[in-house]
């Protein structure tokens, strides 16, 4: 389980969907990364299959994984977001996180908002009944707050987030382009008050 509070950006040094690896350098933190600890990358809970100890990790990537998320565009010299997982005595400063991506988003637009911003992602349809406005949500592993959620409209929603200078710089959102796709998971509360509202 992870917080969605950044701790690192990462470099890819080799992504290779056909042997399911991806190699990160990971020599600016988390240089103590044991074999088989679970890490988020991006918001995706990874098994490292090599230790840290000579500045870079590798990940096994299955194909549900490369299906469901961003991690099959990777490629040598991409940044990522880079997350330990919590222990029982940390404070959860974002929100209750696991690593397992619901879907993709489309970044949209950005507009300065005093040293703020507001950016502003494409959404499927399929996900707008698990969000509310200032309900959490989870982009590239990061714990935002949803500020905006507009109506649905042709199979898409956008909603529109406030990013402080210092998420800003510290995680991938800074190196966004527009019509780049991000990982998207939602609250998991959510998705088992479905259930249970459904379970008769």
């Amino acid at each position: 389980m992870f917080s969605g509070i950044i701790e690192s950006l990462g470099h890819v040094l080799k992504a290779d969907a056909g042997d399911q690896s991806l190699v990160i350098d990971v020599d600016t933190g988390l240089k103590d990364i044991a074999e088989g600890e679970s890490i988020a990358v991006n918001g995706v809970c990874l098994t490292a299959v090599e230790p840290a100890a000579t500045g870079h990790a590798r990940f096994f990537i299955s194909s549900e994984t490369l299906d469901r998320s961003t991690l099959g565009a990777l490629k040598a010299g991409s940044s990522v977001n880079l997350e330990r997982a919590v222990t029982p005595a940390t404070r959860l400063s974002g929100h209750i996180v696991q690593g397992h991506v619901d879907g993709t988003a489309r970044y949209a637009a950005c507009t300065p908002s005093g040293d703020a911003r507001r950016v502003v992602f494409d959404v499927p349809e399929t996900l707008r009944r698990y969000m509310v406005e200032k309900g959490s949500i989870t982009l590239d592993g990061i714990s935002l707050t949803l500020n905006e959620i507009e109506p649905v409209q042709n199979g898409v929603f956008t909603i529109a987030l406030m990013i402080i200078p210092h998420t800003w710089t510290h995680t991938t959102l800074g190196s966004l382009a527009i019509g780049d796709a991000v990982n998207v998971e939602v609250d998991v509360i959510a998705k088992y008050v479905e259930v249970l509202c459904q379970t008769k």
